[in-house]
């Protein structure tokens, strides 16, 4: 029989249709077309360090074809700070939701008890060391919408449909529901990276115009830091530019100064960056048979000719090639509005994809992260749940149900063929060269947007940029990254403003994994210190010194085994579990799927023999939640290290909610 037990499914099929709530409606002061609905979430909703922390969640509707209301999230950084980053997720078409409650956000959601989620403080969050802004775009991603529409959402295989559809006869009445989303119209949303980012500049126009006090003043030496995940590699790159672009038509009088705001911008940080296929995709079959972690994942002749695709007459170079030509010369504003380039570009990445990066499929492991078998668990799906509860959804105000995926908007890109039509190094070289510091961060797990292509990103733009960092960037040495007195969490090449970590044991979610390394990464680069030690340095001369490759290799981790997140089941559930679910079997408790309701009673027992087995320690002092680490020593190999491994992620998934209740830290 098939049991509910205190799901917050229940709270959701009450309340389908999200009403927004005690929202506070101003026109933007510095342009008139834009307003801003905001509002301050009550405390909890997504707990912060400090009580005094502010926080805002609202929208911002910007002028267009279409409606556009783009959803962000900010909270102030735990000390007083002149530093604002912006977060963004890539896809294109995933909810910057994902960062802000499973990587790098101030809060994480836990499970208090049966029936029961909330949120607790994460330590490493990275407004520990700046204000910041979380933003859900292009239109229609997770909690940003054109046009509030009611409809149904199919769990089984989380697709959307409006109107409202009939439960179907098959399928359980908890997998299928409606609610209120976006109007699915692939029309009314962004196409290209190009037309994402001026509505995007726009969206921080509306923000940084209604809350200028988070704006770095013209004499600040702070500014704007944009980091950037996965597809950001292309938005990251694409918005910094536009930014500038749009600095310099201010001074030039083509856009009034009384009308806009000056969006400084002092760093950029790519994450896991899907940057350019032209220079990373032949990487695809050397990261898949040849990684540092000695794992071959499919037949040498697969990867042999996997990589002589890529080269091949006709092949994924050609056409990309191809694509480009054709958006130079007939798309050159990049509008995505041409139908035969669009079906150019499309081809190319479609030959791109299959050819050359599909091969890996074979494997069966998460192109997220080489360790670990499909389905992936990691990071946690808790947080849909806890996002998508009418108490939630009234504490932020939103008129909508979230959608952590949109593919209206993966189709609007997939369409135009996106993913190949620009070449963005050039443009990083030019904002290296104008003195915007520059970070590439890769997990070396990952297999999508791995850490060889990366590497090879960060030696493209120095060649581009100028002569001296395309002469001494490739110079300079690997030395380790120091997170802390113990614990090295990769290795870093760092020539002035430029710099490429490779972080040891993690996977596409960088944070997610080694979120005290990815935090010291981040306030480095934003600081402008030492990558490798955090120490003050002269960026105009500085260099690591070390190897000069990243040779360092490492054990593979076993796999964690499956959990099954009903509102993630294409993601999370084996064909089994599937299965399980449709025919009406186990329970469900906070979302996940358990074979009986004993299961869910046994983590409690196994998380106090974990307790008495030393892998964790009851916390006895309070952990200090601000601040920076410098390292005046490099860690001895045989002390111990603090990293996340996949064979910890077991208990991390399923027990860590409930260790935090009891009040205890873990050294995983």
């Amino acid at each position: 029989m098939y049991l509910l037990v205190l799901s917050f499914l229940v709270t959701l099929t009450l309340a389908q249709y999200p009403l927004p709530s005690n929202l506070t409606t101003i026109t933007s002061p510095v342009d008139g077309n834009i307003t801003i609905s905001y509002k301050s979430p009550p405390p909890g909703t997504c707990q912060t360090a400090f009580d005094s922390q502010i926080q805002y969640t609202g929208w911002v509707n910007i002028p267009g074809n279409y409606s556009t209301n783009t959803f962000f999230w900010f909270i102030e950084g735990r000390q007083t700070t002149s530093e604002l980053t912006i977060w963004l997720n890539g896809g294109p078409g995933s909810s910057s939701m994902i960062g802000l409650f499973t990587e790098n956000g101030p809060c994480e959601v836990v499970e208090d008890a049966a029936g029961k989620l909330g949120t607790q403080v994460r330590d490493w969050g990275w407004d520990r060391g700046s204000n910041i802004l979380f933003v859900d775009q292009p239109n229609q991603i997770g909690f940003s919408y054109d046009v509030p529409t009611n409809g149904s959402l199919d769990l089984l295989t989380s697709d959307l449909y409006t109107p409202p559809q009939v439960l179907p006869s098959s399928q359980p009445a908890d997998t299928f529901m409606n609610g209120t989303f976006s109007s699915l119209n692939s029309n009314n949303t962004a196409n290209t990276t190009e037309t994402a980012a001026m509505a995007v500049w726009h969206m921080l126009q509306g923000f940084l115009g209604a809350f200028p006090q988070y704006r770095p003043n013209d004499t600040s030496t702070m500014g704007v830091h944009l980091f950037a995940e996965s597809y950001g590699g292309k938005y990251g790159p694409a918005f910094a530019t536009l930014f500038e672009q749009q600095n310099k038509r201010r001074l030039n009088g083509t856009l009034s100064k009384n009308g806009t705001v000056e969006i400084k911008l002092a760093s950029l940080g790519i994450v896991n960056g899907c940057v350019d296929d032209l220079i990373q995709a032949p990487f695809y079959p050397i990261m898949a048979n040849n990684n540092t972690y000695g794992l071959e994942t499919i037949n040498p002749t697969r990867a042999m000719l996997a990589s002589a695709s890529f080269s091949a007459s006709g092949g994924c170079a050609d056409l990309i090639k191809q694509c480009r030509t054709a958006v130079q010369t007939q798309d050159p504003e990049d509008d995505g509005d041409v139908a035969v380039v669009n079906s150019i570009c499309a081809s190319a990445y479609g030959t791109c994809t299959t050819n050359v990066m599909e091969p890996y499929y074979d494997a069966g492991r998460s192109v997220y992260d080489i360790a670990h078998y499909l389905p992936d668990p990691f990071p946690p799906s808790t947080y849909l749940d806890y996002l998508n509860t009418a108490a939630f959804q009234a504490a932020i105000g939103s008129p909508i149900n979230y959608t952590e995926t949109s593919n209206q908007v993966v189709d609007a890109f997939t369409s135009t063929g996106d993913y190949e039509r620009e070449a963005l190094v050039p443009d990083i070289a030019a904002l290296l060269n104008s003195g915007v510091r520059v970070g590439f961060i890769y997990g070396d797990r990952d297999y999508i947007c791995n850490w060889l292509g990366g590497e090879a990103i960060s030696l493209a733009v120095a060649a581009q940029a100028s002569s001296s960092y395309t002469t001494l960037f490739p110079a300079a040495g690997y030395a380790p990254i120091i997170t802390n007195d113990t614990y090295i969490g990769g290795a870093v090449r760092q020539y002035g403003n430029l710099s490429f970590s490779r972080i040891y044991d993690a996977g596409h979610s960088v944070p997610a994994y080694q979120p005290e390394t990815a935090f010291q990464v981040f306030a480095r680069i934003i600081m402008g210190t030492s990558l490798s030690t955090g120490a003050t340095i002269d960026l105009s001369t500085y260099n690591t010194t070390g190897q000069s490759d990243a040779s360092h290799t490492n054990s593979l981790p076993p796999s964690p085994s499956a959990t099954c997140w009903l509102r993630n089941i294409p993601e999370t559930c084996t064909d089994n579990q599937k299965n399980e679910i449709i025919g009406g079997n186990g329970v469900i408790i906070n979302g996940i799927l358990y074979d009986a309701v004993s299961d869910y009673s046994s983590i409690a027992t196994e998380t106090s023999t974990i307790q008495a087995s030393g892998t964790v320690s009851v916390t006895t002092t309070t952990q200090v939640l601000t601040g920076f680490f410098t390292a005046t020593a490099t860690p001895t190999s045989s002390k111990k290290s603090l990293a996340l491994q996949s064979s910890d992620l077991d208990l991390f998934v399923l027990f860590l909610p409930l260790l935090s209740i009891l009040s205890v830290s873990t050294f995983l």
